[in-house]
């Protein structure tokens, strides 16, 4: 027993030395960091002890704190992004005090990028274009929001649907709600999986989270998968272990100053983001941001004829007062019209047909009798009653010696968008992360992002997107050679409607058209037969017919709130969206690991597996009997090897995809880098990309403004609405038929049968060229060329299908059905394009930028849409200053953009949008005791209206001030 106790006593005072002498070992180093210049403390300054991983990072006040066993003395590495590293010696006895100056020292193209190869590289030696904007630049520029900052990187087009839904697009492809460009936030595909448009500026990361953004331009499937048709955005946060602290942003401003579209209104952007290191281990962050002000307002209201020119229509001359048939751009309601002639023959088609012989002899033989005396002659051949029943003005505009209808269309009378669209857009974001070291090199983190608001989309028609509510959640694991990460995207459609739509239905449950028509045809006769010119006959019968209309703002009307708030597949204009995707996916760099990196040699592999879950309810797509599944896989690989004493860079990669709908995809890329001198290197690529047709392309069943039905390109479409047993055929053939018939010799074999071939993704691939240089530390050089080709480029066809079967049925907009039906074009598109920029950094903090980019299409057969939306000629100049006057406080940034004449092509609309160009300002002062950034500034100072897209919103100008606390 005693032997027992001594041994034990033995093991503890054991035990307890152990302890004490790793207490020993174990040494804490603190200390704060400060600009050497200004003595203001830096935040997330990168501290680590020289040839380990061990280290942390500054708070917002710049100081640091970590343990460590290695024994003293030891060197810490100082490193953060615009200043000198610096590397200090720590002893015993300094290790608890220290007092670190580092110097500013910024030198252009050392940014870090990750976007062009999937692994971190400096920006001058990326093997294709890629853009990058930081977190730094974010704070200075005059840009209302980070979101727009893309608008100014060279290659890109910016579509605004409204003010805060704007489209990224790169090589001139590029729409509202474009699906041709990756956008993904910290690793989530950003995209609406039912909506089909990425939601980067409606949820997502809140500005004050935002690290920085990388734009890789051009072809990128080969990494990132269906969707990089044309390039990926990534948009990354900030790490709580690194970025500590509180930091608030309150931002106000006001736009519509001239009450040009409407009263001067305010804007509102109010953000923070809180972030903390409990311990070593365990870090948390959560922020918000809430917008709202008066939206821009489209306000075209040109005529549009959506049957002529080119398949998605054209504008026409004439307006309200001179077309009866008047269908503007902007005006809602209006796409519902029917033929007076057609109209009149159903009437007159229902009365004895001795009678209307009797009454259109009559009127050829009484060539100046009037309505009334045709009205005594039927009361006195018995046919009274078709006078009592308000027949005799059709009998009498219908007959052949009168032709009062002339085969002439009326469109019911529609609405502005302003009277239609609430002009609030609110949109708040929240978010919120967990991040756990698993171990010093594996860190895991759960994160949350949330958005919800109301903006306006232009697809089809303009949509009202009001509660729209997009949520992402993620769980990952992440080391510095590999990332394992699952996430869901839910999206919820709210109360969101499709305006068009709804005002068409809003008429017609004010006035149905079955009582508004007859009352504007026998009003027109009324008036022409007193003698009134044929437009005044038109105007008067508008009037007289519209009695009773509701005018002004209508939102708020409860018949219109009843239309907007019944489904689409209940005959209303709401959407009922809950479509989700669900994502897990992984990659693995072995380069370390198997000691490729010592020979040169990077080798990563990479999986996905994607699953969407459509549901509509029938309001989006054909999903009325339950949820629609769509999974995707896919698995990437890439070797990259220096050679030549890293003279030369060589990489390839490549990744297969697998649709359940579709036939597998593989698309290769390969590149090289040749070092020409020391930051000066010469860059070739060669790349192929994909994308599967958009879940809309697939399975959309949707019934838009005109009375045209999109439908997916699925052959199971097709079958449900019996191709095969009830024919479709082309506009132009049905329109040779209609003329045949017209002329009085019907001849059915003009018609042409649609024929679809098999629904395949589309594809492209191009070759680039390029250098990036830089001269004496002070000056960036950026050159690119590129071509490319697509191949079954992903396009609709339209197509008229007759509703009872008989070809006379498809004469008529009332017997017959139009569809808009996603198909493969077998022309070949080719593109090419160039770009350059420069960027100098001047004494005394002042620097200059500019960028010149041309994308152009070659030859397209006639009808084919390409989307290609894109100025020939764009021109980027910026003059910056981030520091001058008294302590460098004051900075300022001016940013002139200029975009040359263009053809906007829109399923929405199709037209030109005229040369324009913007100018941007903003000046900056710092307090550097309040740790707080005052701005000034505005986009668009000028204030001249322009638009990026046909039928889409005029864009103004938008003046705010701005105070940020702990902004960095």
């Amino acid at each position: 027993m005693r032997r027992t106790y001594k041994n034990s006593l033995l093991m503890a005072l054991a035990t307890t030395a152990s302890i004490v002498a790793v207490a020993q070992q174990s040494t804490t180093v603190s200390g704060i960091i400060k600009n050497a210049r200004t003595q203001e403390v830096i935040p997330a300054v990168s501290v680590t002890v020289k040839g380990s991983s061990t280290g942390t990072f500054t708070d917002d006040r710049g100081a640091f704190r970590f343990t460590t066993v290695q024994k003293l003395p030891l060197t810490l590495v100082i490193s953060s992004v615009g200043f000198a590293t610096k590397e200090i010696s720590v002893s015993e006895t300094n290790a608890g005090s220290l007092s670190i100056d580092i110097e500013p020292a910024f030198t252009l193209g050392q940014d870090v990028v990750v976007a062009a190869s999937r692994v971190a590289e400096r920006i001058l030696e990326s093997p294709v274009s890629i853009e990058r904007v930081s977190s730094s630049a974010i704070r200075t520029a005059p840009a209302a929001n980070y979101y727009d900052m893309i608008t100014n990187l060279k290659g890109v087009d910016v579509v605004t649907a409204s003010l805060t839904f704007k489209s990224v697009g790169t090589r001139g492809f590029n729409s509202s709600g474009n699906t041709r460009l990756n956008q993904l936030v910290d690793g989530m595909d950003n995209q609406a999986p039912g909506l089909n448009f990425s939601v980067g500026n409606v949820s997502g990361l809140t500005e004050l989270d935002v690290d920085n953004m990388e734009l890789l331009s051009g072809a990128s499937s080969a990494l990132y998968g269906p969707g990089g048709m044309n390039g990926t955005v990534l948009i990354n946060s900030k790490n709580p272990f690194k970025y500590q602290g509180l930091s608030v942003q309150i931002k106000q401003g006001i736009n519509h100053i001239d009450n040009y579209q409407r009263n001067a209104a305010p804007y509102y952007d109010w953000s923070f983001r809180w972030a903390k290191k409990v311990s070593d281990k365990f870090a948390f962050k959560v922020g918000a941001q809430f917008i709202q002000a008066q939206d821009w307002l489209a306000n075209q209201t040109d005529n549009y004829s959506r049957t002529t020119g080119t398949p998605n229509g054209q504008v026409i001359p004439g307006w309200r007062e001179t077309d009866p048939n008047y269908d503007g751009v902007n005006v809602y309601g209006d796409e519902t019209t029917q033929n007076m002639s057609t109209i009149a023959g159903g009437v007159v088609g229902g009365f004895p047909s001795t009678v209307v012989a009797a009454a259109n002899a009559y009127l050829a033989a009484n060539p100046g009798a009037k309505l009334a005396d045709l009205n005594t002659y039927l009361t006195g051949i018995g046919a009274g009653a078709i006078v009592t029943g308000g027949g005799s003005p059709f009998l009498y505009g219908n007959s052949p010696s009168r032709n009062y209808f002339n085969n002439q269309s009326v469109s019911r009378t529609g609405y502005n968008e302003k009277d239609v669209i609430d002009p609030t857009t609110v949109n708040v974001k929240l978010t919120g992360a967990l991040h756990y070291k698993l171990t010093d090199r594996i860190e895991a983190s759960f994160v949350a992002t949330f958005g919800t608001g109301n903006t306006v989309y232009t697809g089809s028609d303009r949509y009202s997107l009001k509660d729209l509510k997009i949520g992402q959640y993620k769980v990952e694991l992440k080391h510095k050679n590999w990332y394992l990460r699952a996430y869901t995207t839910h999206e919820n459609s709210g109360s969101s409607f499709n305006a068009t739509i709804t005002t068409r239905l809003f008429n017609e449950a004010w006035k149905a058209s079955t009582t508004w028509y007859p009352q504007y045809m026998g009003a027109y006769v009324t008036a022409r037969d007193a003698g009134a010119p044929n437009m005044n006959a038109h105007l008067a019968a508008r009037a007289f017919a519209d009695q009773g209309r509701p005018t002004g703002y209508i939102g708020t009307n409860p018949l219109f709130m009843q239309v907007a708030g019944t489904p689409i597949s209940k005959n209303g204009g709401l959407f009922l969206d809950k479509s989700r995707l669900n994502v897990i996916e992984g990659q693995y760099n072995f380069s370390e690991d198997l000691g490729l990196d010592k020979h040169g040699t990077d080798f990563l592999i990479g999986a996905s597996y994607k699953q969407y879950v459509l549901n509509s309810q029938g309001t989006l797509f054909a999903d009325t009997t339950g949820n629609i599944n769509i999974n995707e896989y896919g698995g990437y690989a890439q070797l990259s090897q220096r050679l030549l004493n890293d003279v030369l860079k060589i990489t390839i990669s490549g990744r297969y995809d697998k649709n359940s709908n579709f036939k597998g995809r593989f698309t290769p890329r390969a590149s090289a880098v040749v070092k020409l001198a020391k930051d000066h290197n010469l860059r070739f690529s060669y790349q192929t990309a994909y994308r599967f047709p958009t879940t809309q392309n697939q399975w959309i069943n949707l019934l838009v403004g005109g009375g045209t039905r999109l439908m997916g390109g699925l052959p199971q479409l097709r079958s449900y609405y019996n191709f095969s047993g009830n024919k479709v055929y082309t506009p132009a053939s049905v329109a040779a038929y209609g003329a045949s018939v017209g002329g009085g010799s019907p001849n059915p074999a003009l018609l042409v049968e649609q024929q679809f071939g098999e629904f395949k993704p589309e594809s492209s691939q191009s070759f680039e060229v390029g250098y990036k240089g830089l001269i004496g530390k002070r000056l960036l050089i950026d050159v690119y060329g590129y071509v490319g080709k697509y191949k079954d480029f992903i396009s609709s066809v339209a197509v008229l299908q007759s509703n009872n079967g008989s070809t006379l049925g498809l004469l008529s907009a009332s017997t017959r059905t139009a569809y808009s039906i996603s198909v493969n074009s077998p022309a070949e598109v080719t593109t090419k394009g160039w770009g350059a920029s420069v960027e100098y950094l001047l004494p005394k903090n002042y620097s200059v930028s500019g960028n010149i980019y041309s994308d152009m299409i070659g030859d397209l057969p006639a009808g084919f849409v390409s989307y290609f939306n894109t100025p020939k000629y764009r021109v980027n100049l910026a003059v910056n200053n981030s520091g001058f006057l008294k302590d460098d406080r004051f900075g300022f940034s001016v940013v002139y953009r200029w975009l040359d004449k263009f053809t906007y092509e829109g399923t929405f609309a199709v037209g030109d949008i005229p040369a324009y160009s913007t100018l941007d300002a903003m000046i900056s002062y710092k307090v550097p005791a309040a740790k707080a950034l005052i701005k000034v500034g505005g986009t668009n100072i000028l204030n001249k209206y322009y638009r990026t897209g046909f039928g889409n919103p005029q864009i103004g100008g938008l003046y705010y001030v701005s105070f940020g606390w702990n902004v960095f």
